[in-house]
């Protein structure tokens, strides 16, 4: 068996290295306020390269009048850093395409030693690749929605938890042991939805985030309850039950709620998780997988509470905004990630398949 780098799944844990380095780019364009600084797709005002001056993007405007009706407008101007951002995003998906393409027809060839559900796992994450490209550029069409950038998050994050669910697969192939595997199918069935349901909240916190930190037509969401402690954050508008008058405060509370809410549903879960193990007489792995994400969903409240708190009139700590945004999605992964694994057939490892 091979060690180390010489693993063929080294391939699909390099993809969601690969991955998150795009992940990272593209909440980097939120922060330098990038999102509509290439407003066509798939090109970037015309030209396939990110050297675009004010003269030339009067030109374009000049020319495509009628996507001002979506836009910031023809009189804005966008900088060179910022157009770069946008730009070496896209030029990542589109390298990072051809190792997804590669994955699957080696997997498709090597399916003999791995089996067909690491073979139809690999295809499935490069289907989800076409469809987040397909959402990236929807967020340039219907010019950063808040749906659309959810959308375009969220598949992101499915996209990565595909590629992970293979790398796990492949390591059992290869000889890898976890605990979670060696669970009866009894202590399984009755605890697995409380890693589903964790997953599924998480990941529909991560989507409300975005939502959040999305400009809709008269709001800056994340700028809806005012900045500072308490005034900010716990409170909003110094008030812990705003009124609600305006589509920011609500979507802020929303997520405020939202959060709270979950991480009600991992405490829980993983305490009774833990009870569950105890009384069954097997390793608490479900409950460690619960205690991780809920670990991960604690650091990111405080993360998101200091990109509130610590605001001031020059604005945000556009850094934390970042880290908010990955520990988000970390969070996601390791849910989704622990109950796929707590699904995997016990006759995956040495199949030989046709």
């Amino acid at each position: 068996m091979e060690h180390g780098w010489r693993r063929a799944s080294v391939l699909p844990l390099c993809l969601v290295a690969a991955a998150l380095v795009i992940v990272v780019a593209g909440g980097t364009i939120r922060i330098l306020d990038a999102g509509e600084s290439c407003p066509d797709w798939p090109t970037c005002f015309g030209t396939w390269g990110f050297s675009i001056d004010e003269d030339q993007q009067a030109a374009w405007w000049a020319d495509h009048p009628e996507a001002t009706e979506d836009t910031r407008g023809a009189d804005h101007r966008y900088t060179e850093l910022e157009i770069f951002s946008e730009w070496v995003h896209r030029l990542l998906v589109g390298i990072v395409a051809l190792p997804v393409a590669i994955n699957a027809l080696m997997m498709h060839a090597w399916r003999k030693r791995y089996g067909r559900r690491v073979r139809n796992v690999a295809v499935l994450a490069g289907v989800l690749l076409v469809m987040q490209a397909t959402a990236g550029a929807l967020t340039v069409v219907f010019d950063n929605r808040d749906w659309t950038v959810a959308l375009h998050l969220g598949l992101a994050t499915v996209w990565i938890a595909a590629l992970l669910h293979q790398w796990l697969l492949m390591r059992i192939v290869e000889g890898a042991t976890w605990p979670m595997l060696g669970l009866s199918a009894v202590h399984r069935a009755a605890n697995g939805r409380r890693l589903d349901a964790a997953a599924g909240a998480v990941l529909l916190l991560l989507l409300l985030g975005a939502w959040v930190s999305s400009t809709a037509p008269g709001a800056q969401y994340n700028q809806a309850c005012s900045v500072g402690f308490p005034d900010g954050w716990p409170a909003c508008r110094g008030q812990l039950l705003p009124d609600a008058d305006g589509p920011g405060v609500i979507v802020q509370m929303i997520h405020r709620v939202g959060a709270l809410l979950v991480g009600v549903i991992l405490i829980l879960g993983g305490s009774r998780a833990r009870a569950a193990a105890l009384r069954d007489g097997v390793e608490p792995s479900i409950a460690r997988a619960m205690d991780l994400t809920a670990g991960l969903w604690f650091g990111n409240l405080l993360v998101g509470a200091g990109y509130i708190v610590f605001a001031d009139a020059e604005g945000f700590p556009e850094g934390l905004s970042l880290l908010h945004l990955l520990l988000g999605v970390a969070a996601a992964l390791t849910a989704i990630s622990a109950a796929l694994l707590l699904r995997v057939p016990d006759d995956l490892g040495g199949r030989e398949e046709e």
